[in-house]
């Protein structure tokens, strides 16, 4: 069924009725309008007419739609449009009211406030699952290694089907399905000097439609010179830093061999002397008389040495 806006249009009714004379007699009627035609595209719906010409007066147009619902019923009554009531463009936007996928009717009338047309009317009905669906307008842009695509918003009962794939494998395309455009849309992740190709598609849910597919926008990953610099750059700090741990590794091991080889030998306290002296004069009696031998007395490292070499 379709879905009348009842109240709305029943007020717009009767205030085109007051508004509008109560004529009889066929010489007070004006020329109906001619060439009532729809133009359909993306789900906006226009009901065009061809003008209505008076000389020296000015000829306003009033426009009324039937649905399903009315016709089956509501006997077969008419409901106004009240945006395109007593109007002079010689065009009616019809989206709001053509709201269900039924089969409409509508008609158009001249009116110049003295005298009024007959009801001209559309030659056969409408249903907008006959609209005209055509490909999203989209930019697929490379930002580095990321493959993006950009698609135009075209209004909420619109999806959108992408295909997108390496050039030369279009045997294996992959395909995303779009609801949400309000940003930009990621792909995939490119490889470095290979080209990546998309094509999209409108799809309309409500009437279980797609438009044609879109051209093939392809574009070419960014930036392979700098990946092969950086790869590069990353692989000598890795050398670097590898043969920096070797150096340190050895040196440590040498460390550790050396100090279980040859231990640091601990001087014993009683060999310690607080002022090594330069000379020790030996006394031969209690009279401090004057000893003929003279000993010299070796640095604590020195006799440390013959320690070691005596015990060994």
């Amino acid at each position: 069924m379709s879905r009348s806006k009842t109240f709305p249009n029943l007020a717009c009714f009767f205030l085109c009725a007051l508004i509008a004379p109560n004529l009889t007699g066929e010489d007070a009627l004006l020329p109906s309008p001619q060439n009532i035609s729809i133009l359909s595209t993306n789900m906006r719906h226009f009901l065009t007419w061809s003008p209505v010409t008076i000389q020296g007066e000015t000829v306003r147009y009033s426009v009324e739609f039937q649905g399903e619902y009315e016709r089956e019923y509501a006997n077969e009554s008419w409901i106004p449009i009240c945006e395109c009531s007593l109007i002079t463009a010689t065009v009616c936007n019809i989206t709001e009211d053509i709201s269900a996928t039924v089969a409409y009717n509508l008609r158009v009338r001249a009116d110049t406030g003295a005298r009024r047309s007959q009801w001209g009317t559309l030659k056969g009905f409408f249903n907008r699952i006959t609209t005209s669906l055509t490909p999203p307008p989209m930019k697929v842009i490379a930002d580095g290694y990321h493959l993006l695509v950009e698609l135009k918003d075209m209004g909420p009962a619109f999806q959108f089907c992408v295909l997108y794939w390496k050039k030369g494998q279009e045997s294996r395309m992959h395909w995303k399905m779009v609801k949400d455009v309000s940003s930009t849309v990621h792909l995939d992740t490119m490889e470095a000097g290979h080209d990546y190709c998309v094509k999209a598609q409108t799809y309309v849910e409500t009437i279980n439609r797609s438009s044609s597919f879109s051209q093939t926008q392809c574009v070419r990953a960014q930036g392979g010179r700098s990946l092969w610099l950086i790869t590069a750059m990353i692989s000598s700090a890795g050398f670097a830093l590898a043969a920096l741990t070797l150096l340190f590794l050895a040196w440590k091991t040498s460390k550790i061999f050396q100090y279980s080889c040859c231990p640091i030998a601990v001087l014993p306290d009683t060999l310690k002397a607080e002022e090594p002296p330069t000379q020790l004069i030996l006394c031969g009696n209690e009279e401090a008389e004057q000893c003929d031998l003279m000993v010299c007395v070796m640095p604590s490292e020195e006799v440390l040495r013959l320690w070691i070499q005596e015990t060994l």
